[in-house]
């Protein structure tokens, strides 16, 4: 007897994912109906019930017991971390991909084509040569390693890996203050370890101050060092802060530097006419890590690593064994695969829910939203600073604000544990879910949009529920 994971019947498998497409695109049209976010201690996994292999109906009806427990970003009011919303749209792509079951590493198919398509679209975008390569990644930290790792091999004339780090130069690299952690985790796994990422001071507005950088790469080359890489923010996590990009690109062009920008969310502001002159500069970088799944709203998990020069990338990954010779004709042909630009073999479809993003909603429409959403987060900190009982810790003229509550009578030392309180409290509600930052040692509560169906309503929504929630704390205090 021959076995298969095939419906034994296919025309019952079509009504059965009817059925649960239903069921989906119901979900779906409710994203702004109930809580943003239920506990999932109401969830129970049908593994742990020892159901395995209970069969179609319990897989499906442990399908439909999860959709009210996702960490809420398809809803208007989460506001807490930079996660983009994703379409409906994107449904089309997935069950696409799902179909094609594509390994993307490589081999000759037209996933691959597709990938290199939205990376040349990308280079274009972004004004890097056309000489230059990429890859689709998990995220923006994936692409960090990928571009950190290029940036260490060339330093070390790409030696290190044959021979390790023993013999290689003593390597470091730099970033301001409000750099994202997943550099210090890229320096860790590239060997260095995070004491080679100096970490410079910011300027009064909370940028790379660019003397303090020349005076520390001058420093670290008169101590026998070797600067590597100058890693650039665009769009810090805390206040939405841009470096200046132009003059650190600049400096690294001057010094021989590799120059890499994080542009993880903000990278979208490229597509805007208002916002573009905010990532002047950018076209300078040797490479660049950002989101389409942030604020391009791409379905996660979908980022995306540019490399000004493809050798570079190449000389840095590509290790051609025997199993992947090149065939020169059929489906082990058309060379360089995605492997030779990073560490994965096996990779998913992600290029494909980027694609087809851009075919049906085009440039133009995106940066509507990303406007949309600098204006919403414009008006909450507009309101915040009128309001007697709230005080406004940060807003850098993007997509995030920071702020707390203070009502009259409540001493310093108990502001941080209100705040918390307050934010704990509208995420166990349901009403919305900022999250929680320190700006200037000060507990914040803190707010990013980077969604397209938040409205001005869910503003005054959460304004008015923080005021709500926190005069209530303050009197039981």
């Amino acid at each position: 007897m021959t076995h298969t994971l095939d419906p034994d019947d296919w025309q019952a498998f079509r009504e059965r994912a009817r059925s649960m497409l239903e069921d989906v695109l119901d979900y779906m049209e409710g994203y702004r109906e109930g809580p943003v976010w239920n506990d999932p201690a109401g969830f129970q996994s049908a593994l742990e019930n020892a159901e395995a292999g209970a069969g179609a109906e319990a897989s499906d009806a442990a399908l439909r017991a999860l959709l009210p427990y996702g960490v809420g970003n398809t809803h208007p009011r989460f506001f807490g971390w930079v996660h983009g919303a994703g379409t409906p749209a994107g449904l089309m792509a997935e069950m696409t991909a799902s179909a094609l079951n594509a390994n993307c590493g490589g081999r000759k198919h037209a996933a691959i084509r597709i990938e290199r398509d939205i990376i040349d679209y990308s280079l274009r975008t972004f004004g890097l040569p056309d000489t230059g390569s990429g890859l689709i990644t998990s995220g923006t930290s994936m692409a960090t390693f990928i571009a950190l790792k290029t940036a260490r091999d060339k330093a070390a004339n790409f030696s290190i890996g044959e021979t390790g780090l023993n013999n290689a130069p003593d390597l470091v690299g730099y970033a301001s203050s409000g750099i994202h952690a997943c550099f210090d985790r890229a320096f860790d796994m590239l060997g260095l370890g995070r004491v080679a990422l100096r970490k410079l001071p910011q300027d009064e507005n909370h940028r790379m101050c660019p003397e303090a950088l020349k005076k520390a790469i001058a420093e670290d080359r008169a101590a026998g060092k070797t600067p590597f890489a100058i890693c650039a923010t665009a769009g810090s996590v805390n206040r939405g802060a841009i470096d200046d990009l132009r003059a650190i690109g600049e400096i690294a062009q001057s010094e021989r530097i590799w120059y890499h920008v994080d542009a993880a969310f903000a990278a979208a502001l490229q597509l805007s006419d208002t916002h573009r002159s905010k990532l002047d500069g950018i076209e300078l970088s040797d490479s660049i890590g950002f989101d389409f799944h942030k604020w391009l709203q791409v379905n996660y998990d979908a980022g995306c690593v540019l490399i000004r020069d493809r050798e570079d990338q190449l000389r840095a990954f590509s290790d051609r064994p025997d199993y992947l010779a090149d065939a020169g004709r059929g489906l082990g042909s058309d060379m360089p695969w995605p492997v030779d630009f990073g560490p994965e073999l096996s990779r998913g479809f992600r290029a494909l829910k980027v694609w087809t993003q851009m075919i049906e909603f085009g440039p133009e429409k995106l940066a509507q939203i990303v406007d949309q959403n600098i204006e919403q987060a414009a008006y909450l900190a507009e309101r915040v600073s009128a309001l007697p009982e709230f005080d406004l810790l940060s807003y850098a003229g993007l997509n995030i604000c920071c702020f707390r509550y203070t009502p009259e009578g409540t001493p310093d030392d108990a502001l941080d544990t209100l705040n918390n309180d307050i934010v704990i409290a509208l995420q166990e509600q349901g009403i919305a879910a900022p999250s929680t930052t320190r700006i200037d040692g000060k507990l914040a509560i803190r707010v990013n949009i980077t969604n397209h169906r938040t409205q001005m309503s869910d503003i005054d929504i959460l304004i008015e529920a923080v005021a709500e929630i926190g005069a209530g704390m303050a009197a039981e205090a």
